[in-house]
């Protein structure tokens, strides 16, 4: 059994290490400054210091890290892992610098892996290329998206066209301007077999019909330096036909595609929190004085460190086992294990924050630290992909039916 990196990840970690503190982290609050000085602040992609990082992150090779193929970097799900775990450090900021960044990621795998010519012409390059963004639409207000066959939005075939009609919310990147296509799931036949009723369409920003009507808030963050979440109409919007992608039917299964390395990116992003919470916890430790001794000399503060760590070491070989098994033997075989890292991250890095917060006293619930945006961030992780509850079922599901088959035996 190897733990080591291999040449290729260790090469790009260190590469990815050193421009992360010369470059990306002290250019932080400058971001923070250059949008709240915006016209738009949703327009966070056009801040002068983002495309210069951008710029500089191409010219170092550390450009669509994430994705696979001859359209990204080529890089497997164990060589991408640790990388992804290093922009969590500015989880909010850093994947964005990379082009790397949610639900561009996931948007790009979709049309790299599903897209026709024509459509990976007009909108994977300009996405590749950092020129334009894109959102993802697929949950709706008035049903349970947890269960994603229960979702309304209807794509109806008329002549060479198909007209979509629905509301959707949670629309993550859409209140940035520069997000020019978004990725609607609806259904194109209801009466077919549960499974097969959705379908996947590409809808340009500006079609007549798309009314993107607010922003939404978690926890009353807006989160507009990474574009925000959306809450957007469609009414009797029409586009050609060859916007669907793939066939119709086939919405269902390319969104389980399209989740598969997404949870590997988020979950590795999340160690990358924890990590830097770990690091924000010892130092705060370390200064302050309570009853005469330091914190760091506190039996409960040092049980919280030592958990953190135990918790985190054990969070981080999960998911690059999973990662290891989505290389060998595919996502569909790896499917326990990219449940059980969707389950543990969150939850895990959650009770590092509050370990963190706790130990910073009010300053931790304040804007003066990244703990309370961080906070909400992946408390959110519990929903995003799909509620824990979800994954637990599934997952007790698939090892009751392991156990009793080994029992038959």
């Amino acid at each position: 059994m190897e733990f080591a990196f291999d040449a290729t990840t260790e090469r790009l970690r260190q590469e990815l290490l050193a421009f992360m503190e010369t470059d990306v982290l002290p250019a932080e609050p400058i971001f923070a400054q250059q949008v709240a000085e915006l016209g738009n602040p949703w327009a966070w992609s056009t801040v002068p210091i983002m495309v210069k990082l951008q710029h500089e992150a191409r010219q170092r090779g550390l450009w669509n890290l994430f994705l696979p193929g001859k359209e990204g970097a080529g890089l497997t799900n164990v060589q991408y892992a640790p990388l992804a775990e290093i922009t969590g450090r500015a989880a909010h900021f850093a994947p964005a610098v990379l082009n790397c960044a949610a639900p561009d990621t996931g948007n790009m795998e979709v049309l790299a892996r599903f897209g026709t010519a024509e459509q990976k012409e007009r909108w994977l390059r300009p996405l590749l290329n950092g020129s334009i963004r894109s959102a993802f639409a697929m949950t709706e207000p008035a049903v349970a998206s947890s269960d994603a066959t229960n979702i309304e939005t209807r794509i109806a075939r008329d002549g060479d066209e198909y007209v979509i009609n629905g509301r959707k919310w949670w629309s993550t990147g859409a209140m940035n301007p520069q997000a020019e296509i978004f990725i609607v799931m609806g259904k194109t036949d209801p009466t077919a077999e549960r499974h097969r009723q959705q379908s996947m369409i590409l809808v340009p920003r500006d079609t007549f019909g798309v009314t993107v009507l607010r922003g939404m808030e978690v926890f009353g963050y807006d989160n507009h330096d990474h574009g925000g979440h959306a809450e957007i109409d469609f009414t009797d919007v029409r586009v050609p036909a060859a916007n669907l992608i793939a066939g119709e039917g086939d919405g269902f299964a390319i969104a389980q595609a399209r989740l598969g390395p997404g949870r590997i990116h988020h979950c590795m992003r999340t160690i990358g929190v924890g990590e830097r919470a770990i690091e924000a916890m010892c130092a705060r430790a370390d200064e302050r004085v309570a009853f005469g001794k330091r914190l760091s000399e506190q039996g409960v503060i040092r049980g919280w460190i030592a958990e953190s760590r135990v918790r985190l070491e054990q969070l981080r070989l999960l998911t690059l086992k999973a990662a290891w098994l989505m290389d060998t033997v595919g996502n569909r075989a790896a499917h326990t294990e990219i449940q059980a890292i969707k389950i543990a991250a969150p939850k895990t890095v959650e009770w590092i924050l509050d370990k963190a917060i706790q130990v910073h006293g009010g300053g931790g619930l304040s804007q003066d630290h990244f703990l309370a945006e961080a906070f909400a961030g992946v408390r959110t992780l519990r929903f995003a992909d799909g509620p824990d509850e979800v994954h637990l079922n599934a997952l007790a599901r698939t090892e009751l039916k392991r156990q009793r088959a080994r029992r038959e035996v």
